[in-house]
């Protein structure tokens, strides 16, 4: 991955899950847990309960709702933020995260939190790593009704938080987000190759990607 050129960046945009929190707990949780609770709740098999739940994820995958776990509740007729709680301890920074936001607070950047999970998610993740020092605003897509595959959403962060599109640095491990980031303007954009640490690389097509927290700090400090 080429070096940044960070005398052109003035606010850096990152997303939480898969970006600087390893996805491997939202992957275990939506594949393995939940499934297994369904199951217990409705006395059904484990195969049957994938089968009732995969199409429902399916069918909201890119929507709010996805991201919402008072919809989840509701639609599965279960305790989702109690149920995260069960497997809490899966939450983990991805490695030298923690490294690149101090750096980026050192030298002055703007430096914004923006995820889809839901106010509960993030709670919960923030009782676990300790991110929001690091942040000028941590703002989640429901704040807004959209998510930020939808370019509203776009339009209400840069009304809420000012920022320059064309100065600004953009990492998510989601390329249609990614991609929704672009159409906006947002100038440099950054996938990631392995959200999951349990799961194999990704390909992130059009898009350079993050490997190492530490290669992107050449040429930020002093600025």
């Amino acid at each position: 991955m080429p070096a940044l050129a960070w005398n052109t960046l003035d606010t850096v945009l990152l997303d939480m899950d898969g970006t600087l929190l390893d996805l491997h707990f939202d992957n275990h949780f939506w594949l393995e847990h939940l499934p297994a609770r369904y199951a217990e709740h409705h006395g059904i098999s484990r195969e049957l309960a994938d089968a009732e739940l995969l199409p429902l994820f399916r069918q909201h995958a890119g929507q709010l709702n996805w991201y919402c776990t008072d919809f989840w509740s509701r639609e599965l007729n279960l305790p989702i933020p109690a149920l995260k709680r069960e497997v809490a301890h899966l939450i983990a920074l991805r490695p030298d995260a923690d490294l690149f936001l101090a750096a980026l607070r050192k030298a002055g950047k703007q430096v914004l939190l923006i995820t889809n999970a839901h106010r509960d998610s993030l709670s919960l993740k923030m009782e676990r790593v300790e991110l929001a020092p690091y942040f000028d605003r941590m703002i989640s897509s429901h704040d807004y009704g959209y998510p930020k595959e939808d370019q509203q959403f776009w339009q209400a962060l840069q009304a809420d938080c000012p920022f320059d599109p064309a100065r600004s640095l953009f990492i998510d491990d989601s390329l249609p987000i990614l991609r929704s980031a672009r159409t906006f303007g947002v100038a440099q954009l950054l996938a990631v190759r392995q959200p999951d640490s349990q799961a194999t690389q990704k390909d992130t097509e059009e898009f350079a990607a993050v490997e190492d927290y530490r290669a992107l700090l050449l040429g930020l400090s002093g600025h």
